[in-house]
């Protein structure tokens, strides 16, 4: 299928670019529309590293099959293409340089030039009946009398993840512990005492000489050490939030629009 019977050229952006022997040569980024005719005349297709470099490819011998635009040339073709700032309508001059470079007639009369297709813009002009389709060219036929001027901005969320992980052990430790406590004893001591009529029968019970022999036990205190399991305390895992402040950043994009004053209308040139 042709890209003339395209309802809406807008569906092209994004689409893979591949020569006809199948090479793959990058993604269309835009669509350039003829202003006369709103014809689709030129794809822009990116390539390279990151899609760093664009290229304008004609589309009057280019094949749609709905989900891959095939053309007639190779990378090394669009690769050496004339360079075009997208943001600009495409001049008839523009367009003959570039038909020629690839070889083809251009058979455009001095005042057509075409005008850039881009699906991103949807809400800001409708350049055809389908939505998504928007005149990059403010002084077209096609464009009102304003500019959308826009910008990013940072948007920051919270996202929770997980920090790390926390476990009570429990382990046995011997440890050494001193404790005093008082012992006796018993010692062994001589007592000696006069005969009294109180202990005189006593001491003359038994023969008047002999050998004898009288013992007495002594007695001793000694420490006994036993352990005993007691519960002391109890120990368990909490959470708690505590708040902190981080700095993040990153890219952020806006477009400006100044005044051109080369026609001599007024005086300066402003920007917003």
């Amino acid at each position: 299928m042709t890209i003339a019977n395209v309802s809406n050229p807008s569906t092209l952006t994004g689409a893979p670019v591949r020569s006809s022997d199948g090479e793959k040569l990058g993604k269309i980024d835009a669509i350039y529309l003829d202003d006369a005719t709103d014809a689709p005349e030129w794809a822009a297709v990116k390539s390279g590293l990151f899609g760093s470099h664009v290229s304008l490819v004609p589309l009057a011998q280019a094949d749609w099959d709905g989900d891959t635009l095939t053309v007639p040339f190779d990378k090394q073709a669009l690769q050496a293409a004339p360079h075009h700032d997208p943001d600009v309508a495409l001049s008839a001059a523009a367009e003959d340089e570039l038909y020629r470079h690839y070889g083809l007639s251009a058979g455009l009369s001095a005042n057509r030039s075409a005008t850039a297709v881009d699906a991103q813009a949807g809400e800001r002009r409708d350049l055809t009946d389908a939505p998504g389709v928007q005149g990059r060219d403010t002084s077209g036929p096609t464009t009102d009398t304003a500019m959308t001027r826009s910008e990013e901005q940072l948007r920051v969320g919270i996202q929770t993840h997980e920090a790390g992980r926390a476990r009570l052990r429990k382990h046995v430790v011997t440890e050494h512990q001193q404790v005093t406590v008082p012992v006796s004893h018993e010692e062994i001591t001589l007592e000696r005492e006069p005969v009294t009529d109180a202990n005189r029968g006593d001491a003359y019970d038994g023969p008047a000489i002999s050998e004898e022999e009288h013992e007495v036990t002594l007695h001793a205190e000694r420490p006994v050490v036993v352990t005993e399991a007691i519960a002391v305390e109890r120990v368990k895992l909490g959470t708690q939030t505590v708040t902190e402040q981080q700095t993040v950043g990153g890219q952020v994009r806006k477009e400006q629009i100044e005044l051109d004053n080369t026609g001599g209308a007024g005086n300066g040139t402003n920007r917003s």
